[in-house]
């Protein structure tokens, strides 16, 4: 039995999506990086090996767009079954756990635009097929598919429809003799357009209820399919990005997929999945980030000795890694959640679904992650950093695009206290009783000081706080706006950004609980916690300034300075020895089980 198995065998309670808000987890209860089983730990020496030995010699050529290199790579990652990993076997696939997915993704976030290659096939290209495929579509794609023979592409962005990708303006009509749809317009930002076999295309069907959004599967050879030059990108510059045409396109009714009007339906969910991987890619990529720069502080000398020995140099080393730590605690918990929900016998699309919140959350974490990691690497290069003959010169450009990537920063934002205050109206989340009742309490709540000095006993306390803060804004908030909140996007921002401190703070409490409060650990958490309390005070100091007035917001922010109150730390500290420890290791200093 896999660590997941035994977590799904032990309890038929799961820890629902958005229940992190009320409820919390044991330590024991969550999955970890260090949880993984020697198939997961050879998954990641294959494809780290494929990667050091087939992608990075060719980085350049593939940079330049040399003809052919993208397809000839894409299928030999196909021989060694990484393209196969979420298909089902009888399709010719390994149908691994989804924590397999985020090992990949981690790996290859150094290859830049080629990760991009490989995910828009195997993830958001290659899973609308997986999920929402009749048995005759899986059939007949899904094992070319699964061995790279057919490279994917998912095509839902058109020229007047970003965010909102419900007013898509491609066309699908039905034939009189109801055999085929005819498809007209135009996708844009299309990754692998120039270089797939199969295209998953978003477009209207007309019926007598009004345009339904719907998704075919269109293949390049058919008659009217066509694609633009490539373009010419700030980053990930060795991915195929292109316009897709579709002119008067027959698509055979077979290759509808999911029914009419499916469309919204397959598309989010895909892009829940294309969230939570691009958290992966952001871990991965910070990691690689720190490597490269840790090195560089190490052999660049100035004034006499390395760089590494500046208190300025080490504070930048401290925090990537720190701040990697949480999102890593994140992101792992999140998808063993997932594997959980499947492993107990959830439906696999179900599964996914339950923590789209989640997946929206890990998607801003570690995208954001990784741009401040690429940033202060560069900063740390100095005057080199901006010479493509370093590698964080790359990296920097590459991780620009994942802030827009799978639905914008800022459209995520919305979208997770608007998913959580959904889920609270529908009574499948009982957030608003949980905010209402700390209303009530807060006249007389008590804020008993804590005197359990064990290893990150006042970490927990914050962390427990920290979500009482979520709840007392989002509560104040929906009680006054109602149906308008959704219009008050500078407050939901902030909402959203105290949960996912709270999320990324209270994972990493409960990993390093379960490692068994190692001093690193301890101290990363430590510091990542002291910060993520005073940026959930200033986010909640300005949302409720907005909300409330007299009485009201003197009480509501007299218990925002307590539930943010954190013992003082030597942050300085405790951040030269987290530096001591990335530099020793030269890397991001992973723990091991």
């Amino acid at each position: 039995m896999t660590v997941l198995q035994d977590k799904a065998s032990e309890s038929k309670n799961v820890f629902k999506g958005g229940m992190f808000l009320i409820a919390s987890q044991s330590p024991q209860d969550i999955y970890t990086p260090e949880d993984m089983d020697d198939t997961l730990r050879q998954i990641g020496e294959v494809t780290e090996a494929f990667i050091q030995g087939e992608v990075m010699p060719v980085i350049k050529d593939l940079e330049a767009k040399h003809e052919g290199l993208n397809a000839k790579l894409l299928k030999q990652a196909g021989e060694l079954g990484l393209t196969a990993v979420e298909v089902p076997e009888e399709y010719g696939g390994l149908d691994l756990p989804k924590t397999a997915s985020l090992v990949i993704a981690e790996k290859f976030s150094q290859t830049g635009g080629f990760a991009v290659t490989y995910g828009a096939h195997q993830s958001i290209g290659s899973l609308p097929t997986v999920y929402f495929g009749n048995d005759a579509q899986k059939a007949k794609y899904l094992p070319k598919l699964a061995s790279a023979e057919m490279i994917a592409a998912y095509c839902l962005t058109e020229p007047s429809s970003g965010s909102d990708a419900q007013a898509a303006k491609t066309t699908a009509v039905l034939s009189e003799d109801g055999t085929y749809y005819t498809l007209n317009g135009s996708k844009m930002w299309i990754s692998n357009g120039g270089i797939a076999d199969l295209y998953t295309v978003f477009a209207q069907v007309k019926t007598e209820q009004g345009n339904k959004l719907s998704a075919f599967l269109v293949e390049r050879a058919f008659e009217g399919v066509s694609t633009g030059a490539e373009e010419h990108k700030m980053g990930i510059r060795s991915s195929s990005t292109v316009v897709l045409r579709l002119d008067n396109v027959k698509v055979p009714a077979e290759n509808l997929l999911g029914g009419v009007g499916a469309g919204a339906k397959i598309a989010f969910n895909i892009l829940n999945v294309g969230r939570y991987k691009l958290g992966a890619g952001g871990v991965g990529g910070a990691k690689d980030a720190l490597a490269i720069s840790t090195r560089y502080a190490l052999e660049r000398e100035q004034f006499g000795q390395p760089i590494a020995n500046f208190g300025a140099v080490q504070e930048k080393l401290a925090n990537i890694a720190l701040r990697t730590y949480a999102v890593e605690s994140a992101l792992y918990r999140i998808v063993g959640l997932i594997d959980a929900a499947i492993d107990g016998g959830t439906d696999k699309l179900k599964a996914i679904e339950e923590y789209a919140v989640e997946a929206s959350m890990i998607k801003v974490l570690g995208s954001e992650l990784l741009d401040y990691a690429v940033d202060e690497g560069l900063q740390i290069h100095g005057g080199v950093g901006y010479s493509e003959e370093y590698a964080i010169e790359r990296a920097y450009r590459d991780s620009r695009i994942n802030r827009i990537f799978e639905g914008t920063n800022e459209i995520n934002r919305l979208l997770i206290p608007g998913m959580l205050l959904k889920r609270a109206m529908k009574g499948e989340l009982p957030l608003m009783q949980a905010a209402q009742k700390l209303q009530s309490e807060l006249m007389e709540f008590s804020f008993d000081e804590d005197e359990d000095e064990t290893p990150l006993a006042a970490e927990t306390k914050v962390t427990a706080n920290l979500k009482k803060v979520a709840l007392l804004v989002s509560g104040a908030a929906a009680m006054k706006y109602g149906p308008q909140l959704e219009s008050r996007q500078e407050i939901l921002m902030r909402v959203a950004d105290i949960a996912m401190l709270a999320f990324a703070a209270e994972s990493a409490v409960l990993r390093t609980r379960k490692l068994g409060n190692p001093e690193l650990q301890v101290e990363m958490t430590q510091v990542y916690t002291y910060e993520a309390a005073e940026k959930v005070a200033t986010l909640a100091r300005e949302a409720l300034g907005m909300i409330a007035d007299g009485d009201d917001l003197r009480v509501m922010l007299s218990a925002v300075k307590r539930f943010t109150k954190h013992e003082m730390l030597n942050t300085i500290r405790l951040r030269r020895h987290i530096t001591k420890a990335v530099l020793e290791a030269q890397a991001y200093p992973a723990p091991r089980a």
